[in-house]
């Protein structure tokens, strides 16, 4: 099973908001994965294979083995949906 990361700076209120689309949006393709939402810091040391956040914070974690992502707008589904077809597959 894929293992995904939403990330935001602290950790709290955006990427929890990014995980919950990007759940809505692997069900609907139903694509199965492991999606937890994490601080930036906290991502860097931990295992994934996507890590989806916004492009700041993308330079951040460029050293990490998982693939990065960048979502600019959080809530925008038709973003999200686009992101997974171009780089998640089952």
């Amino acid at each position: 099973m894929k293992k995904i990361l939403t990330v935001c700076g602290l950790g709290q209120g955006t990427s929890l908001i990014l995980r919950m689309n990007v759940e809505q949006a692997l069900n609907d393709k139903n694509i199965k994965a492991d999606v937890e939402h994490t601080d930036v810091s906290s991502a860097s040391s931990m295992q994934a294979d996507y890590i989806i956040t916004s492009n700041e914070l993308a330079e951040s974690l460029g050293s990490h083995s998982a693939k990065v992502i960048v979502v600019n707008n959080y809530f925008d589904m038709d973003e999200i949906n686009q992101a997974i077809d171009q780089y998640i597959t089952e």
